[in-house]
């Protein structure tokens, strides 16, 4: 039997990149998915590809950083699947900026996705789940845990999700939801993220980067998005029963040397 069978979950930024590679691994392991994302074009695309290969998904236009849009998001879950079982919080934005250039409004921006978006997602999730209770995985970052001079708004909001998952976590576990809550923190994705980071520096700092990437990852060379998202099944799944508030790093050992 599949590991996933007659779930439902709701993945977002899942256009593209982790979360579409997610939203596959999810529904190859026989669930029903939403994938959802801000841009209904690519959406609809990535929606009609997975439909094509014969599994369960749907595509639903979502802005996470709208409240609002979130309710019809699990709203939409519920209508597809009956119920809400995993939710996958991936979207996110990445600007370039160190402590004295990054703007205002780029920082607020990226705080009201990348945080902001996450704890509306965690906090109407939980409602949805609390009595049959469910699985919250939240993308984080080793941006999270590490200082990268031209990341501060992306690695503020980053290093807030790390904490606010564990605090989300023991509240749960101390309620009796029976709602798992992890994080997942890759190391550098060859994913469209990256490469419009990349696209908004220097094209020198550019290159700089690259090369460091791949000097300072053990492994040698960037993840796939296919091995961020079994990391997410696997958490999804019952093989992870006894794992939540954990932070669980897919980043080539960045972090370890």
């Amino acid at each position: 039997m599949k590991r996933l069978a007659n779930r439902t979950c709701l993945v977002t930024g899942a256009a593209e990149g982790i979360g579409l590679a997610t939203a596959k691994r999810l529904a190859e392991e026989g669930s029903k998915v939403l994938i959802t994302d801000i841009d209904p074009k690519k959406g609809s695309v990535a929606a009609e590809q997975l439909i094509g290969q014969g599994l369960h998904v749907r595509f639903f236009e979502h802005d996470v950083a709208d409240r609002a849009a979130w309710e019809r998001a699990i709203n939409a879950a519920r209508d597809f699947g009956g119920c809400l079982n995993v939710l996958v919080n991936n979207a996110g934005i990445a600007i370039s900026g160190n402590i004295e250039n990054c703007s205002l409004e780029d920082w607020q921006r990226t705080l009201k996705v990348n945080l902001d978006g996450v704890f509306h997602g965690m906090q109407l999730g939980i409602s949805a789940m609390k009595d049959a209770g469910g699985c919250i995985i939240n993308l984080a970052s080793i941006e999270g845990f590490l200082g990268e001079p031209m990341a501060a708004s992306y690695n503020a909001s980053k290093g807030a999700v790390r904490i606010l998952s564990k605090s989300a976590a023991v509240h749960c576990a101390k309620a009796g939801y029976g709602i798992r809550i992890n994080c997942v923190y890759p190391g550098f994705v060859d994913t469209p993220l990256v490469a419009h980071a990349l696209a908004n520096v220097p094209p020198e700092q550019a290159l700089a980067m690259q090369t460091k990437v791949i000097s300072r990852t053990p492994l040698g060379r960037m993840a796939h998005p296919s091995e961020i998202a079994n990391v997410i099944t696997f958490l999804a799944s019952d093989q992870a029963s006894y794992i939540t508030g954990s932070d669980l790093m897919v980043d080539g050992g960045w972090t370890a040397g």
